[in-house]
């Protein structure tokens, strides 16, 4: 039997929920029929609980009544007094208004006498300032016709500042009539001031009168500005008058030749000016500063019309330099003494304003400006002496007789070029700081232009004496440029520092710079081309040697060892004369490329190649490396480390050939094997390319088809096509068709499609304008290089023979595409076209040099400024 549930039991729901439901409450309390017998306890704790409720509700309400009557209490009273409060306010209100209306009335009379006292202050000011006026015109009418000028002056201002007061009282006749003729008197007292200076100058009287003239200036001081200005106009005139008469209308006196007259005879008038006249003029005036403007603005305009008359003359003579010059010259110093002269004047002023707005009124060069647009007569005698210069230094040799040569030494015709450059930019910024310096500085690079071109580069020419320059002149080519290069910049920033702020922004001699570049350029591929022309003979070594019949690998083959003895010893002959380590760079990374190239050339000519060859070039190639990798450090100290950039770059250039090798390495019994290495190091889809490789291991015609179709095949299977290449970059520039065992390597190296053919020994060290196009676009690829093309550098110079050789033919016409030329055209056409852009092709060649330097070695290029020889100062 289950327990019997009892109330107590029963769990309760919250009686005080709004869901309340009773049916569901004694469900669950007598939820079990034997809990019915428990009703009567159940009805009975009902009850208490309900009795003890209405107890509570009781108490409640009787508490709540009980609070109402209080709070209803509290309500009334506080009525009760708001009442009060505002009665009391109210009555306040009241008394307050009745006082404001007492104390009104009491005060009114008080105001009306103090609106009548200030009234009658204001008349009778007015009357007394009234009465001071008319008696004080009384007197200065009688003073001014006295001429007691010192009283007139005092009186003055005290009139002036009285009519000032009565200027809102001109509505009143009286006033009005005294105010005109206050008026008519100020003008008497200017034209009767006037009139005695006019008489006593023209009498010669002035140092008699010299203290009534003073004391006159003072009147006029009082006058006004206008009446300040009239008389100093007219006393500028008429002390220049004799000067205009004499300088303007007599045309020899007024002639350039007679410029020092005119500057002694306005001397004299200062003088005269300080011992007689400036006493009679007060300081803040600055009578001698207005004089001189005069005089200044006057000779200018006598010199413009001058000049341009001399111009402008009949019998086509024009006026001379050396004339023009020294009358510029003597007006600097003119104006020079005139700065001088004022500046040390005293200059006290108690118009402070006036001072501060008439300060720049002997600024600048007045007379001077009128001989700048004539200028260009000296900037063009300078250009003519320039052009006579560069003449004389293509006579020149690179180096004195009886000089010694250092790894420093420098082209003498370059620092007097520059001293040169110094002497006449110091002389023109005397003469002119605007558009004549400007001039000036774009005649300075036309002719380092001309340097660049005509001196320097034409060192390479066919022209030049001698088919070889000497090791010590292709150095002295190389200090010289970057010696210019550097003074350049120099010169470029002197020039600026001297020109007017308008005109700096033009000046800009990055392009000469560039150009000069550019002959550095073509001295470290001279010197390049040496170091290839010392390892013909092993290179003619390799080629003798049977690579398709080697049937074992051993050490390194005999030509590696005397290539590079012959390569180090011809480039630490070179590199012991290169004075700045970022040429040696470009030496040696020039050198690395040159030779890579070479060796791809002559595997070319060394076909057919057996595996067991193609083994002992890939070690030749490695001992190469190596040995290539030590350029640097040839002059250095045992145990020095080359450069870890110039390390990869020898990697770079020499790893670039495994793939051939290790492709050639492979036998081509069993097909699959060759096909699979070629894909996996060659690694692209072209079908000739692949037919390079089986020619190179000298793989019977008849036998290609087979080979070539099962190359197509793996290159068509899903797992080789997404991962090659179209073409690749190492075969794709081969030729083989081109080549045999008679052909020379530099026909192998045009046939690449590089500029490097113009590098090998079979060439000349002569410049050809044909090809500077092709150098430049070779320069460019070879910076280009520096991020991963295997493109390769240029020489920059041609064949000296009397025919230019392939190479030459096939570069003067990629030269002429790069530069908008008709490939077409014949190799005259060409360099005539090329040499009419000669300058910015140079400039080309020098932007990329630059570049590639700075790619090289971290930009060490740029702190070549500091060490170079300052000729510009």
């Amino acid at each position: 039997m289950p327990p019997e549930p009892s109330v107590a039991q029963t769990p309760d729901p919250s009686l005080d929920s709004a869901d309340y439901n009773p049916v569901a409450h004694l469900n669950a309390i007598f939820s079990h029929p034997s809990a019915l017998l428990k009703v009567t306890a159940a009805s009975d704790a009902i009850q208490s609980h309900r009795d003890d409720l209405d107890v509570h509700i009781e108490e409640l309400v009787e508490a709540q009544a009980k609070s109402n009557i209080d709070s209803v209490d509290r309500i009334q009273s506080a009525k009760i007094e708001l009442g009060d409060l505002f009665r009391k306010i109210e009555d306040v209100r009241n008394r307050a208004t009745q006082t404001e209306r007492a104390i009104t009335n009491m005060t009114a009379d008080i105001k009306r006498l103090d609106a009548t006292k200030r009234n009658l202050t204001l008349s009778m000011t007015a009357l007394k300032r009234l009465q001071m006026l008319t008696t004080a015109y009384e007197q200065l009418w009688a003073l001014g016709k006295s001429r007691d000028y010192r009283e007139c002056a005092q009186l003055l201002q005290a009139v002036i500042q009285l009519m000032a007061y009565f200027r809102s009282y001109r509505s009143i006749d009286q006033i009005a009539t005294l105010s005109r003729n206050v008026a008519d008197l100020q003008r008497e007292l200017q034209e009767q001031i006037c009139e005695d200076f006019e008489i006593t100058f023209a009498k010669g009287e002035v140092h008699q009168r010299r203290t009534t003239l003073a004391e006159a200036c003072l009147v006029i001081d009082a006058l006004g500005d206008n009446a300040r200005s009239r008389l100093v106009i007219w006393y500028c005139n008429t002390q220049l008058r004799e000067y205009r008469q004499l300088f303007r209308g007599n045309e020899e006196a007024g002639s350039l030749d007679n410029i020092s007259r005119r500057y002694a005879w306005f001397k004299r008038m200062l003088k005269v000016y300080d011992d007689e006249h400036s006493p009679i003029f007060p300081a803040s005036w600055r009578v001698n500063e207005v004089l001189a403007n005069s005089f200044c603005e006057g000779t200018r305009d006598d010199f413009k019309g001058i000049l341009a008359r001399s111009m402008r003359r009949l019998d086509g003579q024009t006026i001379d330099v050396d004339l023009l010059l020294s009358c510029l010259q003597q007006t600097l110093e003119f104006e020079q003494y005139l700065e001088q002269k004022l500046s040390s004047d005293s200059r006290a002023s108690l118009d402070t304003l006036s001072s501060k707005e008439d300060k720049g009124l002997n600024s600048g060069r007045v007379i001077s400006e009128a001989f700048e647009p004539y200028l260009s007569l000296w900037v063009e005698s300078q250009d003519r002496n320039l052009s006579g210069m560069i003449i004389k230094c293509r006579q020149q040799p690179l180096r004195a007789a009886d000089e010694d040569f250092s790894a420093q030494s420098v082209a003498p015709s370059s620092i007097e070029m520059f001293q040169s450059y110094r002497a006449m930019l110091a002389q023109c910024a005397k003469l002119s700081t605007r558009s004549r310096l400007l001039e000036l500085s774009k005649v300075f690079a036309r002719h380092l232009d001309a340097y660049a071109e005509q001196v320097l580069l034409a060192r390479f020419s066919p022209t030049a004496a001698g088919r070889d320059l000497p090791l010590e002149d292709v150095i002295v080519i190389l200090n010289t440029a970057d010696y210019c290069h550097i003074t350049c910049g120099q010169l470029e920033e002197k020039v600026r520092g001297r020109l007017d702020e308008e005109f700096k922004s033009k000046v800009d001699l990055h392009s000469q710079q560039d150009a000069f570049m550019g002959v550095a350029s073509a001295a470290i591929r001279a010197l390049v081309r040496r170091v290839d022309q010392a390892g013909e003979l092993a290179w003619r070594e390799m080629r003798n040697v049977p690579w398709g019949k080697l049937d074992a690998v051993g050490d390194q083959s005999p030509f590696v060892g005397e290539l590079l003895g012959r390569v180090k010893a011809r480039a630490s002959e070179i590199l012991l004369l290169l004075s700045k380590q970022q040429y040696a760079r470009a030496f040696c990374d020039n050198v690395v490329e040159l030779l890579a190239n070479t060796y791809l050339a002559n595997i070319l000519l060394c076909r057919p190649i057996s595996e067991t060859g193609a083994e002992q070039m890939l070690l030749d190639l490695y001992v190469l490396k190596k040995g290539f990798q030590e350029l640097p450090t040839l002059t250095s100290k045992a145990g020095t480390m080359p450069p870890a950039s110039y390390v990869k770059r020898v990697n770079q250039s020499m790893q670039k050939l495994d793939p051939l090798l290790k492709t050639l390495q492979v036998q081509s019994v069993p097909p699959e094997g060759l096909v699979q290495a070629y894909l996996i190091h060659i690694g692209d889809r072209s079908d000739s390319n692949f037919k390079k490789i089986l020619e190179l291991k000298g793989v019977r015609r008849q036998e290609q088809p087979q080979l070539i179709e099962l190359f197509q095949a793996h290159r068509a299977s899903p797992n080789s096509s997404s991962s090659l290449v179209q073409q690749s970059t190492l075969l794709t520039p081969l030729n083989l068709a081109a080549t045999s065992s008679s052909t020379s390597t530099s026909n192998v190296l045009a046939s690449l499609g590089t500029a490097t053919a113009l590098s090998t020994p079979s060439l000349q060290a002569r410049f050809d304008p044909a090809t500077l196009g092709s150098a430049i676009m070779s320069v460019a690829r070879d910076g280009v290089d520096r991020f991963g093309s295997p493109s390769m550098p240029s020489s920059g110079f041609a064949p000296s023979g009397s025919q230019p050789s392939a190479a030459s033919n096939a570069y003067a016409s990629q030269s002429a595409v790069g530069f908008g030329v008709d490939p077409s055209t014949t190799i005259a056409d060409t360099a005539s076209t090329t040499a009419n852009n000669f300058q910015e092709n140079l400039r080309n060649i020098g932007r990329f040099f630059r570049r590639d330097i700075g790619a090289g070695f971290s930009g060490r290029f740029a702190a070549s400024r500091t060490n170079s020889e300052d000729a510009s100062q």
